[in-house]
């Protein structure tokens, strides 16, 4: 019995566990894209709408763990690692990056297959929301929309992108150094100046009070979080991402 139709993106430098594993995943009803390295996953990803990533760690031109970090600054697709490296420090470091399971080289096209399987329930199960919506925020981030009071606010390129991963991302800190290195790149990872003037902007432009932040907040020396109000009980929270 096949296991979908779901769209699977293999991004591997090897040619030949490309078409291995694209041979297995076809086997079992899936789409398949390949990818021989990072930019040209994030291509796919961006262009095409995707289901799942299986990754391998070493890359042409971007490390494997910053290829997930960049894809979890604004997707929460499922990404599967394939890798040589077996250590339990190197797994725990990609699941805390935002893996959703790791599979060890080399392996059966079965195991892979399960680990998909897996994954592929796990995020369904989990039904993400793409939308904030509140009564005087709204916050569309497949749109590129912000709203604030009903008027459309106008964000540049890089606030959209900060504010991006803070709401895909939502009550969870965000270090400084992850912001930059997702928004600008790897070579800014300890330039912070950039960020606050953005993070200023940001709550300028959508919050009440911007010198007393109810979403935009920080965490001081370490880094910004995105905070949707509580409610009391019995009421209904606000969609959020």
């Amino acid at each position: 019995m096949a296991d979908g139709d779901q769209h699977v993106l293999i991004v591997d430098d090897e040619a030949q566990i490309r078409q291995f594993v694209r041979a297995g995943m076809e086997l079992g009803g899936y789409r398949v894209t390949e990818a021989a390295n990072g930019n040209d996953a994030l291509r796919e990803i961006t262009l095409h709408p995707i289901d799942l990533v299986i990754l391998d760690l070493a890359l042409p031109d971007i490390d494997g763990s910053e290829l997930l970090e960049r894809i979890r600054g604004w997707s929460g697709v499922p990404v599967i690692i394939l890798s040589v490296r077996a250590g339990e420090t190197e797994k725990v470091k990609l699941l805390e990056l935002g893996a959703d399971d790791y599979v060890v080289k080399p392996f059966a096209i079965e195991e892979l297959r399960a680990h998909i399987r897996a994954a592929l329930r796990r995020f369904r199960s989990e039904q993400p929301l793409p939308k904030v919506e509140l009564p005087e925020l709204t916050i569309d981030v497949e749109k590129r929309l912000v709203e604030v009071r009903g008027e459309r606010v106008h964000l540049t390129p890089k606030e959209f992108d900060v504010l991006r991963v803070l709401v895909t991302q939502q009550g969870k800190l965000i270090t400084h150094a992850r912001l930059n290195q997702i928004v600008w790149g790897p070579d800014h990872r300890e330039e912070t100046e950039h960020l606050r003037v953005v993070i200023r902007q940001l709550r300028k432009k959508m919050e009440k009070d911007p010198a007393h932040p109810q979403h935009i907040l920080t965490e001081p020396w370490l880094g910004y979080r995105f905070q949707l109000p509580s409610l009391p009980k019995g009421k209904k929270s606000p969609r959020g991402v």
